[in-house]
C-alpha cells in the first residue's frame, strides 16, 4: 500500500530524470557523424617513451593497484575477521563468515542461484536476439535507426531505480494471458533485458557494419537466397560479437543492485539485494564474504573462458 501511494511521486521524478537522459542521448546523436561508414581497425598507436618507460610503467601499476587490488584486499581482510574494525591476525582469523553465508543463510544461497540463472538467461536471450534486431535496425533509414538506437540506449542511461519504477507501473496490474508479473522473478528478468540490451546490441552492430557488402552481393549474384546468406555469411561473422556482448551482459547483471532493489520479492532475492541488506544491518563482515565469493566466481568464469580461448571463435572474448 505504501508503495502504491508513493508511485505517482516516484513516476514524476522518474519522468524528469528520463527527460534529462533523453536530452543527453539526443545530443550524442547530433554530435555523431551522419555518415554510415563501418568502423575499421588497424594497428594501435605506439609511443616511444624511452627514458620515461619505467616511471610511466610504475605509475600504471600503482594506479591499477589502487583501483583494484587495494579494494579487493580490504574486502578479503574484512571477511576474515569476526567483527568489523577488528584487526586481522592469526588469533582473529576466522572463516565463520563464509560458513554463515554459504551454509546457514538460505536467502544467500537463493540469491546466488537467482542471480546466476537470471543473468545467464538474460545474456542468452539477448545473444539470440542481437543479430536479428541488429539486421532489422540496419535495414531502416538512418534517422529512424538513430532514434531507435537512442531508445535502446535509454534504459541503460537511466538510473536503475527509474527503470524499476517503470517496470512496476507496467507490470503491477494483470496483463492478458500472463497476469501480473509483480512479485515474480520474471519482472527482474524483463528489467535486465531492457537495461542491458545496449550492451548486447552495440558489439553486434559494429560487427555487422564491418561485414564487406561485396560478400553478400557476390553471394546474391551467384543465386544464393537471403536465408542462406544469413546462415553462411552474416551469422558466422557476427556470432563472436553476440557472444562477447552476452558475456558483458552476464557480468553486468550478475552483481546488479539498482534495478533489483525495487523489484525483488520473497524468495526472489539477488546478490546485490542481499549485499545491501547485510551492509544496512551492520553485518559488514558477512557482506564482504559474499562480495569476495562473487568476485571469485566471476574471476573463475573468466579464467575458464580464457583457457578455452583456442576452442572458441576469434573475437568472442572482449579482452582478447
Amino acid at each position: 500500500m505504501a508503495l502504491q501511494n508513493g508511485l505517482p511521486q516516484m513516476a514524476m521524478l522518474s519522468l524528469i530524470i528520463a527527460t534529462i537522459a533523453l536530452a543527453g542521448i539526443a545530443t550524442q546523436s547530433l554530435a555523431a557523424s551522419r555518415t554510415d561508414q563501418p568502423i575499421t581497425t588497424g594497428m594501435p598507436a605506439r609511443f616511444q617513451l624511452r627514458p620515461w618507460s619505467w616511471p610511466v610503467g610504475l605509475f600504471a601499476l600503482a594506479l591499477i593497484g589502487t583501483l583494484t587490488v587495494l579494494p579487493l584486499l580490504a574486502l578479503v581482510t574484512t571477511s576474515l575477521v569476526p567483527a568489523y574494525g577488528v584487526r586481522l591476525s592469526l588469533t582473529t582469523l576466522t572463516l565463520d563468515n563464509y560458513a554463515e553465508v554459504l551454509f546457514r543463510q538460505a536467502s544467500t544461497i537463493r540469491a546466488f542461484v537467482n542471480s546466476f540463472y537470471l543473468s545467464a538467461l538474460a545474456a542468452l536471450v539477448l545473444a539470440i536476439l542481437a543479430i536479428p534486431v541488429g539486421l532489422s535496425l540496419r535495414s531502416l533509414p538512418f534517422r529512424l535507426r538513430q532514434a531507435l538506437n537512442g531508445l535502446i540506449d535509454l534504459p541503460y542511461a537511466l538510473p536503475g531505480i527509474v527503470l524499476a519504477v517503470a517496470c512496476i507501473l507496467l507490470f503491477l496490474r494483470p496483463l492478458p494471458l500472463i497476469g501480473s508479473l509483480y512479485n515474480t522473478p520474471w519482472i527482474i528478468l524483463i528489467a535486465y533485458l531492457m537495461r542491458f540490451a545496449a550492451l548486447a546490441l552495440r558489439p553486434v552492430d559494429a560487427a555487422l557494419g564491418n561485414i564487406p557488402p561485396q560478400m553478400t552481393e557476390a553471394a546474391a549474384a551467384a543465386g544464393v537466397g537471403s536465408f542462406r546468406r544469413l546462415v553462411t555469411i552474416t551469422l558466422p561473422l557476427a556470432a563472436p560479437a553476440a557472444t562477447a556482448g552476452a558475456l558483458l551482459v552476464f557480468m553486468s547483471a550478475y552483481n546488479e543492485l539498482t534495478v533489483s532493489a525495487l523489484l525483488w520479492s520473497n524468495r526472489n532475492e539477488t546478490l546485490g539485494v542481499i549485499l545491501f541488506s547485510l551492509e544496512e544491518a551492520g553485518l559488514s563482515t558477512q557482506a564482504s564474504a559474499i562480495a569476495v565469493i562473487t568476485v571469485a566466481v566471476v574471476v573463475a568464469l573468466l579464467l575458464l573462458l580464457d583457457r578455452l580461448k583456442d576452442r572458441l571463435p576469434a573475437n568472442v572474448l572482449p579482452w582478447r
